[in-house]
């Protein structure tokens, strides 16, 4: 997946490091720039004569890709390698084969490192309840000290509101490691995060790495923050903060039409109606062989011009081959379902095998309007048939 899951609105470091700053959560000082004046106005205003740039694009792995630099040289050539990386395209898993470009350089001042710690909050569907997580070991992705060294993580579920009580602050700074000062000020991080965790509705929060500088105090070197996509009605600065350049053509447009898409590297475009439904049919997809390109949820209640937007979004896909389309009609109507795809088909010139299946609210009224327009449609009766007969199509074997 391109960026990550759709329940969730990713942001940029230097967002996430504002944030962090109005909660007392220590960030070395640092500016953003979009040009070489802005970098060199960003280099005066903090004096640096050695700094750390970093592209700001959503997606883990900058370093590997070439994207942070330690600079040493002065304050040129601070303005020189941020005018290097401002318009770099960074390629690797995360962003997929066409990748992201960073319009924005993050330059802040170096820090001298003595011990780095992971602190992060996630939302644990599990527990139905938002969970710290800790450990001794940070600057590494948290999955691979999970894998690696699973007695280097603990885990303690927030109270509601964002608080932490004091017996988990204090297993917490005893479990890191923190004694004395450092203690309390790494007490005082974990309740800083947590509250903004809370605040912002976020699924993900987390500094990696925080670390220890010689001076003995704890510094965040970097910041991610995603919030739930479904709190931004009221989360109105984290939606100022959406960045369009950081997606791809089609995901914004689903954006704009406020339908959950996200580009996959397959050549059967999905449409379905709900989040569990959608997995379900690329799992089945799957299993029969065959490749989903993307996903995308309509919603359960869904306008006919909703459904024709979606439709469009799928046939934009150049690697789409066939489509399935598997709506369950309970809030959504079938017969609506129909009128949208005819009415997508009457823009976009369908030249790929489109395999139906419907079940539902006014199911037999959708049928109809499929079969009196015209179009050449498989249907399907269950979605096993319908992923079959969608991986069948793309070899000729449709019928």
């Amino acid at each position: 997946m391109r960026s990550g899951e759709k329940t969730r609105m990713n942001t940029h470091e230097f967002q996430a490091k504002e944030i962090l700053q109005r909660y007392h959560i220590p960030v070395p000082p640092f500016g953003v720039a979009s040009n070489g004046k802005e970098a060199r106005a960003v280099v005066e205003r903090l004096h640096l004569s050695e700094a750390v740039v970093k592209i700001q694009v959503h997606a883990g792995g900058r370093g590997k890709a070439g994207g942070v630099r330690l600079v040493r040289g002065g304050a040129a050539e601070i303005v020189k390698v941020a005018e290097e990386l401002i318009g770099m395209k960074m390629v690797n898993q995360q962003t997929g084969p066409d990748g992201v470009v960073a319009h924005k350089v993050l330059i802040s001042e170096a820090s001298e490192i003595d011990s780095e710690f992971y602190m992060g909050i996630i939302m644990d569907r599990s527990r139905a309840a938002p969970i710290m997580i800790a450990s001794p070991e940070g600057g590494m992705e948290i999955e691979e000290v999970a894998l690696h060294y699973p007695d280097k993580i603990l885990t303690l579920e927030l109270e509601p509101g964002g608080k932490m009580r004091g017996y988990k602050l204090l297993r917490l700074v005893k479990f890191m490691g923190w004694k004395g000062e450092i203690a309390r000020r790494g007490m005082k991080i974990a309740e800083g995060l947590a509250k903004a965790f809370w605040d912002f509705d976020a699924s993900l929060l987390e500094i990696n790495p925080l670390v220890l500088t010689p001076d003995q105090r704890l510094v965040a070197l970097d910041a991610k923050l995603s919030v739930d996509d479904n709190a931004l009605f009221r989360q109105e600065e984290i939606n100022s903060f959406y960045d369009p350049t950081q997606q791809s053509e089609r995901e914004v447009m689903a954006r704009q039409f406020d339908l959950a898409y996200i580009a996959l590297d397959g050549n059967i475009g999905c449409m379905v109606n709900g989040a569990g439904l959608a997995m379900a049919t690329m799992d089945l997809i799957q299993s029969v062989g065959g490749r989903p390109a993307n996903f995308l949820d309509v919603g359960g209640s869904a306008s006919k011009e909703k459904v024709a937007e979606g439709f469009k979004i799928i046939l934009s896909d150049p690697n789409v081959k066939a489509i399935l389309v598997n709506i369950f009609g309970g809030i959504m109507n079938c017969g609506t379902l129909a009128e949208g795809i005819v009415a997508a088909a009457n823009e976009v010139k369908i030249q790929v095998p489109l395999v139906v299946r419907m079940e539902g609210t006014n199911v037999s009224q959708g049928k109809e309007i499929l079969k009196k327009s015209g179009l050449a449609i498989l249907t399907a009766d269950s979605l096993a048939e319908a992923a079959e007969k969608a991986h069948a199509a793309l070899h000729g074997r449709g019928r």
